[in-house]
């Protein structure tokens, strides 16, 4: 006897995917570790870029605090491409789009990796963005090879790693960086890939599932182009002025974009994204609560390892009192002594400690990793227990907490690291409760545009969380005043090093986001059944 799900639609035997029930527990752990491996680019290349961003700063300083266009650019384009490559995966093969996807990122490595042009290194970077549909692909791909038992945990697996991106990465990070440059590590993931490409080709099987349709350009042109309108809005607002018209053009420019795209998906007979199943509750709810949640990424990820890289006050004034001599003495022909040269800087810089990547990785980002990791795995198995909204209740409860803590505690090291424990559990069980809460929502017909539909959720909030901190701290930057001999003071702002309440000013900002998450999901009817890996949805 069928059931009825809360799309309208009955739990019967699915279509043939090419499930590996028959299989040994090898075969099918093997081709696991392997999706897996592979997917790890998207958070390896994360977590290397977000924590090198204050020593990648230097190599472009037209950039100043648009450095952080080098995240924006990945959620951005990484939101705008899930969906479209969720389709393609249902049309032409799962498998084949994760293989595409792969060698397109490595093609954006490879660019990163040689250019000295801030425009290229973005665009280098405009290609890695495919590492985010890579994921999406692989959630489908798990729903549609594995047993439906490991489903739910396989997809927990998937969101956090199998520990390559949580412990390798920050200390690979932190060598290549600190022991040759920032270039290293585009270097590396581009061997990654043209190592693991050939495995996946070998050992993954495709998935047979299929469904007719094209994919609607139209549409994604429209929903990424009115996103990076608004993003560019929020991220720049500050230096151009929030109400300046030519600004406000920005804003509305964006939101008529995504006001087009919406009527364009209803009116498309093979919409980018399926307006009925978005705004169905299981899923629309679901959304929601990434939209919230997944911009406190964005601004932990680039807060974090940002200020705790920064030198201390001393060591900044150590430095221009050094090239402050320097530059007099060229200029006079005669030595000056440092004791002439007086510096002030402006209130509001309390924090840096002057720590180089590998010591950011060893004391903060390798036991957050560890314990995303871990967490991520836990909430696999009480999923299959208890269903996925316990488990996110208590990502969203710990987001909250350690981020409250992040901006009204001090910001030293220690701190950070202790935070970090809370906030690395956190995000593992976030990861892995939402693929799990959308396969549980939809037919297996429609999982590669669902998920697809999540990723670009989780891309864009991401992305517009690191837009929103860009915007704070750029509105609070470090002025310095340097008297030379009792002469007037010459002013000047302190490249890439901000005032504390601008970044505290993100962390509020987070903390309201989560809350806002965490009453949707109290709200949520969805999740609160054990999870079954989308068995027999139909």
């Amino acid at each position: 006897m069928s059931t009825t799900s809360a799309l309208g639609t009955a739990h019967v035997p699915g279509p043939d995917t090419g499930r590996l029930d028959e299989a040994s527990r090898f075969r099918i752990f093997t081709v696991l570790a392997i999706i897996v491996l592979y997917t790890e680019v998207a958070p390896i290349q994360f977590t290397m870029v977000s924590a090198a961003l204050q020593k990648i700063a230097p190599s472009f300083p037209a950039a100043g605090p648009n450095i952080t266009w080098s995240l924006i650019v990945f959620g951005l384009i990484g939101a705008s491409a899930s969906p479209v490559i969720g389709k393609l995966s249902d049309i032409w093969g799962k498998k084949r789009v994760f293989l595409i996807c792969g060698l397109v990122f490595a093609a954006g490595c490879l660019l990163s990796a040689v250019t000295t042009s801030w425009p290229l290194f973005l665009a280098g970077r405009c290609l890695q963005s495919t590492a985010a549909g890579m994921a999406i692909v692989a959630y489908g791909l798990i729903r549609d090879l594995m047993p439906h038992k490991y489903v739910p945990i396989g997809l927990g697996i998937s969101a956090t790693g199998l520990g390559f991106s949580a412990a390798v990465a920050p200390i690979l990070a932190g060598y290549l960086v600190d022991q040759h440059s920032w270039r290293a590590m585009f270097w590396v993931l581009f061997g990654f890939v043209a190592l693991m490409t050939p495995l996946v080709a070998l050992v993954v099987p495709e998935s047979k599932l299929r469904v007719r349709g094209r994919v609607d350009i139209a549409g994604a042109m429209l929903l990424s182009g009115g996103v990076a309108m608004i993003l560019l809005y929020v991220s720049k607002g500050n230096d151009w002025g929030w109400r300046e018209p030519t600004t406000l053009a920005w804003l509305f420019g964006g939101l008529a974009a995504l006001i087009a795209f919406i009527a364009v998906e209803l009116r498309s007979s093979t919409p980018l994204m399926d307006m009925r199943l978005l705004f169905s509750p299981r899923v629309s709810l679901v959304l929601l609560t990434a939209v919230f949640a997944a911009s406190l990424v964005g601004v932990h990820s680039y807060a974090v390892a940002y200020m705790v890289q920064t030198p201390p006050q001393s060591a900044v004034e150590s430095t221009i009192v050094s090239r402050t001599v320097e530059r007099v003495t060229q200029a006079a022909g005669l030595p000056v002594p440092a004791e002439l040269v007086h510096v002030t800087l402006s209130p509001g810089y309390s924090y840096g400690d002057g720590l180089s990547l590998m010591q950011f990785a060893l004391r903060i980002g390798l036991a957050q990793g560890l314990l995303a990791m871990a967490c991520g795995v836990v909430a696999g198995l009480l999923a299959r227990r208890i269903g996925p909204r316990i488990p996110l209740i208590a990502a969203l409860t710990l987001f909250a907490g350690t981020t409250v803590a992040l901006a009204v505690l001090p910001h030293t090291w220690q701190v950070f690291a202790l935070t970090g424990l809370g906030f690395g559990g956190a995000l593992g069980l976030y990861y892995a409760c939402m693929p799990i809460l959308m396969v549980e929502a939809v037919p297996s017909e429609q999982q590669g545009i669902s998920v697809g539909m999540l990723g670009a959720a989780q891309s864009l909030s991401t992305a517009f969380g690191t837009a929103v901190i860009t915007a704070f701290v750029s509105g609070h930057p470090i002025t310095t005043g340097v008297s030379v001999a009792g002469r007037p003071p010459q002013e000047a702002t302190l490249p890439n090093v901000f005032a504390d309440r601008g970044y505290e000013l993100g962390f509020w900002f987070g903390v309201a986001a989560t809350g806002c998450a965490l009453v949707v999901v109290l709200l949520m009817k969805h999740g609160r059944t054990p999870a079954t890996g989308g068995a027999f949805l139909h």
